[in-house]
């Protein structure tokens, strides 16, 4: 059941951005295009909710309750910037809006930009491990946490990870093309 809620969350997730975006710009309802982006955040909220009845009642915790507290937190993390990107992108398609600005190539600015990200992603992780540690502790002693660790450690390499690319690019950053390449 909740491998199912996840998948139909993450659908609902495109088509209430697809609804939103489409009646923001095609439609010419601006407020109604948000009124259906704001209501992203509830997917979440019933996401986490029928994982903690599904858990209440006593379901063995295991790899689909991590994987919806995952999925919650990466909403978090990147859904607002994942939603941003969209917009932007669907405004200069379709509304004469500008056109998205592009991450910068080289240098610190493109430094910064990598922790920015990187930011995002760790953001994500430790929501995810919270709402993890909340399972954990909600589950009680009595209860085999095993998977939801598992979950813990996958999101302690996604925060490596994303320190290590942040930090390369700190550390070595691109140099520019030379100005007769250009």
């Amino acid at each position: 059941m909740i491998v199912g809620l996840i998948i139909a969350c993450e659908v609902a997730f495109w088509v209430l951005l697809a609804a939103g975006l489409a009646f923001r710009y095609a439609f010419r309802m601006p407020r109604l295009g948000l009124a259906l982006l704001l209501c992203e955040p509830l997917l979440e909220v019933v996401l986490f909710v029928v994982t903690a009845i599904d858990l209440k009642n006593g379901a063995e915790p295991d790899w689909k309750h991590g994987a919806a507290a995952v999925y919650i937190g990466f909403t978090v993390g990147l859904g607002h910037s994942t939603i941003k990107w969209a917009d932007a992108r669907v405004a200069h398609r379709f509304a004469g809006g500008p056109p998205p600005v592009r991450p910068p190539k080289y240098g610190m600015a493109r430094a910064v930009h990598e922790w920015r990200v990187a930011g995002r992603w760790i953001l994500a992780a430790v929501v995810a491990m919270a709402l993890l540690q909340a399972a954990i502790w909600y589950v009680g002693d009595d209860g085999e946490t095993g998977s939801l660790r598992t979950w813990q450690s996958r999101m302690v390499w996604v925060i490596g990870i994303n320190l290590v690319v942040a930090a390369s690019y700190t550390l070595f950053p691109r140099k520019g093309e030379p100005a007769g390449l250009r």
